[in-house]
């Protein structure tokens, strides 16, 4: 399934949660103030800017931000918040989609860079992030750890969430570094069918990515496991990766 295919209008009208999720408070104050402090009071660009979970509270916040998505149904909902004029974004893939003007800061949040699944389309989005930097501008990359210590011997599935009505699954393909998240939610009477959505990802470690970043002329520059500044270990979940270009 491709990604416009995954994100249209029924998961964008339930995508926003406010107040609760990844809008609660305590993860994206942090994750605003953290950008705000990077981009050094410069222009901003985030890859797949969605509903603007991030990009508006960046605006709010007097951050010129411009935004690419290939999702119209998640632009739709951005444009219900905000208009063209405060905050232009250009319709397609992150990997290949130019921007007008330059900036001080180009970001990817929320795991979106496992959207891309090969490889080269992920080197392509960091080449693409260069293209849009100024010299010694950053790319931040927020992406999960993989998990691949969850799994059985011999089986290729483990659960990553449960909860009242709701049970997530994770399938994993080695080979190609494919995991597939399930989410199946149950209504409240237990009487209907489930409700079954999916979204495919790239997995890819920490070493694979700076990798990706030194071809497209970037160094790692500092490496979080939170927004807050939280040390990086080995039993870190996921990763803030802020890398610099041109060293």
């Amino acid at each position: 399934m491709r990604q416009d295919e995954i994100w249209d209008v029924e998961a964008a009208e339930g995508y926003d949660t406010p107040g609760t999720g990844m809008f609660a408070p305590e993860v994206l104050t942090p994750t605003v103030d953290r950008l705000v402090e990077l981009a050094g009071g410069g222009r901003v660009l985030e890859f797949a800017v969605g509903t603007g979970r991030v990009a508006v509270p960046l605006l709010e916040r007097g951050v010129p931000v411009s935004g690419v998505e290939l999702s119209r149904p998640m632009l739709a909902r951005l444009r219900e918040k905000v208009d063209e004029a405060a905050l232009p974004v250009v319709v397609g893939d992150m990997a290949t989609a130019v921007v007008p003007g330059e900036f001080t800061l180009v970001y990817l949040v929320y795991n979106t860079i496992s959207n891309l699944l090969t490889q080269d389309g992920q080197v392509r989005c960091f080449v693409n992030a260069a293209r849009h930097l100024v010299p010694g501008g950053r790319f931040v990359v927020e992406l999960g750890v993989p998990d691949l210590r969850v799994l059985p011997p011999g089986q290729d599935a483990a659960v990553f969430g449960t909860a009242p009505g709701y049970i997530g699954l994770d399938t994993y393909d080695l080979v190609p570094q494919h995991l597939v998240s399930h989410h199946f939610r149950f209504h409240e009477d237990g009487k209907r069918e489930a409700r079954l959505s999916r979204s495919t990802h790239r997995f890819v470690w920490p070493a694979e990515l700076d990798l990706m970043a030194r071809i497209a002329g970037f160094t790692l520059e500092t490496r979080h496991a939170d927004w807050r500044g939280a040390p990086f270990t080995g039993e870190s979940t996921s990763h803030v990766s802020v890398y610099r270009l041109g060293g």
